[in-house]
């Protein structure tokens, strides 16, 4: 007669985490699922206090009131003009000394990447003050000039970090053939180990791209004039003419979010490798 089967001991443990990850991905989304419904809601429904219910019929005049209005596009060209050349600083300057961390190590250059690297854990609130103090001495307060600086030097640590944990993966011989090839450092950086480094580089790209464009502290703290503001600051300058305008700034909300969901999609795939490969190796 044959043994009966053993029974299979209920593990809890799955179904638990599930609901726990159900209950955080619903608690992250519904901030995002009140800004959509204000967005394509009349400023009256939502004063009237109905701003969670599905709207009977779609009010686009704030996107068009949104899109057609000269602030906004000012806001936006800021924007663009502090988070392209901030970004690509930092990753260049990142490369950069990410190279010669990981292949042309020199005394002391461990306590030197440790210092940058520290950068990461400094906060940026104790340097608001020295740093006003300074630029306004150098007559950059009310332009773009010190976000971008203070963009590329906050981003140079984690850019370093990642550049250099990604360079170490790349195996020496390659330099070493190229080097034997007649090629000095400078070609066996742009030519050799720049085009495999493309995810770590899309990585970066990602994560400064967004971190910068949605920024709000430093052009709060940088700027005065209206013409000088980012996208962030202008969705908190956009009210109506006797209330906030929830509408309006739900809608350029979503149309301030999109920027940063197409470079996510245009690096896509190489997000993903980037991250597996070059931020988990040291």
């Amino acid at each position: 007669m044959a043994e009966p089967l053993p029974m299979r001991r209920f593990n809890p443990w799955p179904a638990t985490i599930f609901v726990i990850l159900t209950v955080l991905a619903v608690l992250f989304l519904l901030p995002t699922a009140g800004v959509l419904l204000s967005s394509v809601k009349t400023t009256r429904e939502i004063s009237m206090g109905d701003l969670w219910s599905l709207p009977g019929s779609l009010y686009l005049g704030n996107f068009a009131e949104v899109l057609g209005n000269p602030a906004v596009h000012r806001y936006f060209l800021n924007t663009l003009l502090v988070t392209l050349p901030a970004t690509a600083v930092s990753i260049s300057l990142g490369a950069l000394a990410g190279y010669v961390f990981a292949k042309l190590p020199f005394r002391g250059s461990n306590v030197l990447f440790l210092t940058i690297v520290a950068g990461m854990f400094f906060p940026p609130q104790v340097i608001l003050v020295p740093l006003f103090r300074l630029f306004n001495g150098l007559g950059l307060i009310d332009t773009l000039w010190p976000v971008i600086i203070v963009h590329s030097a906050l981003g140079l640590p984690i850019c370093v970090l990642m550049m250099r944990n990604f360079f170490a993966t790349v195996p020496n011989a390659l330099r070493e053939a190229a080097i034997m090839e007649g090629a000095n450092e400078w070609q066996v950086l742009t030519r050799v180990v720049l085009p495999l480094s493309l995810p770590a580089l899309a990585v970066l790209a990602t994560l400064q791209f967004t971190w910068i464009w949605n920024d709000f502290l430093w052009p709060l703290i940088f700027t005065q004039s209206d013409n000088k503001r980012t996208i962030m600051i202008g969705i908190v300058n956009l009210k109506g003419q006797y209330s906030v305008a929830w509408g309006v700034q739900g809608a350029l909300s979503l149309v301030a979010s999109l920027p940063t969901l197409l470079v996510f999609l245009f690096f896509q795939r190489f997000f993903i490798k980037g991250m597996t490969m070059g931020a988990v190796k040291g």
